[in-house]
Formats: structure tokens, sequence, C-alpha cells
């Protein structure tokens, strides 16, 4: 139990004990903010923008304030459920972008509704700021690439990988096979554009 005035204590426990703890003392979770908003954040500016990471940020740690009585206590970091949370956030961004581009469209088949031009305007601009992933990156599978992303970029294990992903930890290490198998041709060897590529398989 990290008492009320354990300052010190709450800074050296572990994030499963502070999540725990703040089902009874709420402000504890304040920890886990600290400890990983520079994180979390550089998770969502890679895959959306600086901006998106910008408005998402305060509704990732919202969100896992909200549900926390859901975490997982066997695990002492709590970053894999925060990045599995930033990425349920960024699906369903993508989403409602997606549902306005073609409210966007529709809209653009109507040549009387002017007065709405700029709004269409807006959507499709907000489209193309749109993160500029390499294009060998997108050249993979989705859940190839994502492993590649946690593990080379976000520096989580196979393990953490596969927590974020909802997925065995055998399929999270037989996709970064195949991605490392399909990057490597058109890569100096050991090296992905702007950082390394993964050499050593962690589990």
């Amino acid at each position: 139990m990290i008492g009320s005035s354990g300052v010190g204590e709450a800074q050296s426990a572990s994030d499963a004990r502070i999540v725990a703890q703040s089902r009874l003392d709420p402000e504890l979770f304040g920890l886990i903010f600290e400890r990983h908003a520079t994180a979390v954040h550089g998770f969502l500016a890679r895959r959306a923008g600086r901006e998106a990471a910008d408005e998402l940020l305060g509704e990732v740690f919202a969100t896992a304030f909200a549900v926390r009585l859901r975490f997982d206590a066997h695990y002492d970091s709590s970053l894999p459920w925060l990045y599995g949370i930033a990425r349920n956030l960024l699906g369903a961004r993508a989403r409602s972008t997606r549902r306005r581009l073609a409210a966007a469209v529709r809209l653009a088949a109507d040549p009387t509704d002017v007065d709405r031009w700029p709004e269409v305007d807006d959507r499709l601009d907000a489209r193309a700021r749109v993160v500029d992933a390499r294009a060998l990156m997108n050249s993979l599978p989705p859940g190839e690439r994502e492993v590649v992303e946690l593990v080379a970029w976000e520096g989580l294990s196979l393990a953490e990988a596969a927590v974020v992903l909802g997925i065995p930890a055998g399929t999270a290490r037989s996709r970064l096979h195949r991605a490392r198998q399909a990057l490597r041709p058109a890569l100096t060897p050991g090296r992905r554009p702007g950082g390394p590529l993964v050499t050593e398989v962690g589990s």
C-alpha cells in the first residue's frame, strides 16, 4: 500500500502497483502520465502527425484512467497497455476521417450547395496533412508494419508488442520475421530509414 505521504515510495513503485492503488487514490494515476506521456505522444505523432498527437494525448490518458480497473497487473509497465489504447483511438479517428471525406465527396457532387465548400476544403487539407509514412514501410501488410513500428520505433519487446496488438507472442514473432525478410533487400544491412532495423528478436 502506497502511503498518502509516501511520495518517494510512489515514485519508485511499479506501474502495476500505482494503477492498482489509484483505484483508492485516483490522484496517483498522475504518475502514469508523468512517466509515459512523452512516449505515448511520440507513438501518436509517428502515426498521425504532431497536431493529432497533441489532440489525442489527453484522451489516451483519460480513457486509461476510466478503464484502469481492466489493467492486467501481471505487467509491471503500463506502456504497452497505453499504446493499445492509443492505437484504438487512432483507428477511431481514421474511421471518422473516412466518414467525413465520404460526406465531402457527396457534397462535392451537389454544385448548388456552395456555402459549404470551405468546409470541404478544410477536410481535404486535413487529409493531405496525414503523416508521410515511408513508402517501404507502407508496402508491408498492416499487421507486419505495426510489429516493426512497435519493436524498432517504440523499443518494445515482442511480448509487449503482442499485448498492444492483442495477438499471441508467436504471431508477433512470425510477423516480424516476414517483415524483416521483406525489408532487408531494400535497406542497408542492419538499418532502416531514420533508425535501426531490428536485428535481434526480443521475447
